[in-house]
């Protein structure tokens, strides 16, 4: 699956080409509060029940667990970015559940793994020396550290994955879609078969011109050609930024383009768009990807909001500014405002949420005897798996499998709100749609090319 929904594209493709500055520095641990007698955690979450909860374990069954402790890495470019949303996830959830007793009496110690762009590596080299599993994060360049976690069985739960190599990877539970299938086939198949089918003969991309894009552009090519379009128009632009896009602009109205696709950083499309709107030209719609969707390009795109019809998939994932008819958002929401209320909640931020309580709910299932294999295994045992009401089902025996459901947001100048996509399902239009990728389809790395299978796993 084309990964844009995971990593955050805005920053990355903007920062390889600034090159890496920033300081060296040690390992952050977040090590969560000690379960307190007065704590108001339960340990259950949306509809997971005893998720967390007190216990007495006995054994110390594998690297990374003790009697008292389960020791998870989370991965993460804040040393880059400084980004911390995948930081703040891992403190606010290891605190309650840690607060609702931990994972059956182990308190969860989360270690951040910060591979500041370009360490990966390195940070994966210190994982396999001492985590458990690798929980609820993302690094931009994560291919690099496919081999050496594979090489040491190190189970991963990202809550995003990013480059060709590490997307459908073995030992790799991600909550996304399978890697042989386009994740955006179900959107794509609406705006240009129902929503706007005039759009279909002269669609564009705008990318930057980057390594973690530009493959992005083939694989949208073909899932695009795949849903009936014609793309009449594509261009790269610089990662580091653009002085002035009226060339990008004024191509785009010379070629006719009536729906375009731009894969790169919120804050350079708010600059296209206002200029677009400048001289009077408006798209049927713009794929903004999902990068976008938070408060930030909002106020960047101002008026033009009311002019240029900017949309995102958010791949079946409950959109935040709804959370009061959700109650599963709501708690992740409520949460953070008791463990880390100076943290922004994002989709990344979600999605790392809802990879903690996989791993938390395998983990539990597997008792005292809390190994590897145990908590792989009763992971992929989760047929219905909606993250206790976060996002649309998914059937997590099916690692290769499309997605199931789609939904769009639409931004407005009075903020984000679902569009008019005909959802089926609750918030969700799942619909059975999908796109087999074949000319740019992923090739991940198995235990295999490493010289391991399934029965190295302990």
């Amino acid at each position: 699956m084309k990964p844009r929904t995971l990593l955050a594209v805005p920053l990355v493709t903007t920062l390889l080409a600034a090159g890496c500055s920033g300081r060296g520095g040690s390992e952050e641990t977040v090590a969560a509060p000690a379960a307190s007698a007065s704590s108001a955690a339960t340990g259950t979450f949306g509809d997971l029940t005893a998720l967390c909860q007190p216990g007495k374990p006995t054994s110390a069954p594998t690297q990374g667990v003790t009697a008292t402790e389960i020791k998870v890495g989370v991965f993460s470019d804040i040393g880059f970015t400084k980004n911390a949303e995948f930081v703040d996830t891992a403190k606010v959830f290891t605190s309650w559940c840690n607060d609702a007793g931990g994972i059956n009496g182990r308190k969860l110690v989360a270690e951040t793994r910060d591979s500041k762009l370009f360490e990966v590596r390195q940070r994966m080299v210190q994982s396999c020396a001492s985590d458990f599993a690798i929980v609820g994060g993302g690094s931009a360049l994560d291919a690099l550290g496919v081999k050496d976690r594979l090489t040491c069985l190190l189970p991963a739960f990202p809550a995003q994955v990013t480059q060709d190599g590490n997307v459908g990877s073995d030992l790799q539970l991600s909550q996304i879609g399978g890697a042989s299938y386009s994740g955006y086939a179900g959107y794509y198949n609406w705006l240009l078969k129902e929503a706007y089918p005039g759009s279909a003969g002269a669609v564009g991309i705008i990318a930057a011109d980057s390594p973690v894009t530009k493959y992005l552009v083939d694989q949208d090519k073909e899932a695009l050609a795949g849903s009936g379009a014609t793309v009449s128009y594509t261009d790269l632009y610089p990662p580091i930024g653009v002085s002035d896009w009226t060339p990008y602009a004024q191509a785009i109205k010379s070629k006719g383009v009536k729906g375009l696709v731009f894969l790169g950083d919120y804050s350079s499309l708010s600059k296209l768009e206002q200029v677009l709107t400048g001289i009077g030209y408006k798209l049927d719609w713009i794929d903004a990807n999902n990068n976008a969707y938070g408060p930030a390009f909002l106020s960047l795109a101002g008026p033009s909001l009311a002019t240029q019809n900017n949309l995102a998939d958010l791949g079946g994932v409950y959109p935040l500014e709804n959370a009061s008819g959700n109650p599963a958002t709501q708690q992740v929401i409520d949460l953070f405002k008791k463990y880390a209320p100076d943290g922004h909640i994002t989709l990344p931020a979600v999605r790392g949420f809802a990879a903690w309580l996989l791993f938390a709910k395998a983990a539990a299932s597997c008792g005292d005897a809390l190994t590897r294999t145990c908590l792989y295994e009763a992971a992929r045992k989760q047929t219905t798996w909606t993250a206790g009401g976060l996002q649309a089902e998914l059937d997590m025996s099916q690692l290769d499998a499309p997605p199931n459901c789609f939904n769009v947001e639409k931004a407005t100048p009075g903020g984000w709100q679902p569009a008019d996509f005909k959802p089926n399902k609750g918030a969700y239009r799942c619909d059975g749609s999908s796109f087999k990728l074949v000319t740019s389809k992923s090739k991940p790395l198995t235990l295999a090319d490493v010289g391991k299978s399934m029965s190295d796993l302990k």
